[in-house]
């Protein structure tokens, strides 16, 4: 085994049972859906059942069918792909927005740090769903467009952290004498403050990720993330929500899939913060 590989693994064994679950949990939903289409029996948008099956109704459908004939384990399995890939690429994009104009804000400083704050401020002053809601509604529901919205408007958020921890960094001898060498904005940017504030950067991602992954399946259920017939858990709720006046529990299940990705991600994070903040168990 490789140093790197062992110090992981040495790392690794040190991570409470929560963490390991989490850890466990994520590469499930990342099979998942990676393999989906192998993974599912049924295709995407494929009605081969009665509409409304409960679970045990029908043993070709495991976790029964949804209001047109479905199969909602198909339907989850294909969820996991759009909805936690949409969410994966869209924090992404918040971070590259966030972090990048945190980073130069805090560097650079002066009127650029400024108008930047400002412009941030003004963004954070606005409830981001409704905000959301409202874009979308002039521009489209495409997941294109759904991606670029919500990346803008959570991207304040990061560059809040970048920002304030960056210029921590900024001051720092080491700092000044890099720029004395003469060495550029974007070398100091890369070799002197990034390393310095990797770790809660690395741990703002996975909250950012449970946040954008909560911001589209919100949308969604409100009929404004992905489109039907594509699956998406969000979207998966509202359709089913009348089965449950008929005592069916189908549209728990694409809610608990949700539920049980946030706790995971939120487990992983919190133990990576405990480890970074070099506090003693």
């Amino acid at each position: 085994m490789s140093r790197p590989a062992h110090n992981a693994w040495k790392l690794l064994k040190t991570a409470p049972p929560t963490a390991w679950f989490g850890m466990i949990m994520i590469a499930i939903y990342l099979i998942t859906a990676v393999f989906a289409p192998l993974i599912a029996p049924y295709a995407e948008t494929a009605s081969p059942g009665i509409a409304g099956l409960n679970i045990g109704d029908d043993p070709a459908f495991l976790l029964g069918t949804d209001h047109i004939g479905r199969d909602v384990f198909s339907r989850i399995v294909y969820g996991a792909r759009n909805t936690v890939g949409i969410a994966f690429v869209t924090t992404l994009l918040t971070f590259l927005l966030g972090a990048v104009f945190g980073l130069l804000a805090a560097v650079i400083g002066g009127w650029f740090d400024q108008v930047l704050s400002r412009i941030v401020d003004v963004l954070m002053a606005i409830p981001p769903l409704i905000f959301a809601l409202l874009i979308l509604t002039i521009v489209g529901t495409s997941v294109l467009n759904m991606i670029v919205v919500i990346a803008i408007l959570d991207s304040t958020r990061v560059f809040r952290l970048a920002r304030a921890v960056g210029m921590n960094v900024a001051v720092m001898d080491y700092v000044e004498v890099a720029r004395l060498r003469g060495e550029g904005l974007w070398w100091i940017i890369r070799h002197e403050v990034l390393p310095n504030i990797s770790a809660p950067l690395a741990a703002e991602f996975g909250l950012r990720f449970c946040f954008v992954f909560l911001f589209i399946a919100s949308l969604s259920f409100l009929g404004l993330g992905l489109q039907p017939p594509t699956a998406d858990w969000g979207s998966m709720v509202r359709e089913m929500s009348t089965l449950i006046t008929f005592g069916l529990p189908t549209p728990l299940f694409p809610a608990a899939a949700v539920a049980l990705l946030t706790v995971s991600v939120n487990f992983v994070v919190d133990w990576f913060l405990h480890k970074t903040s070099g506090l003693k168990t």
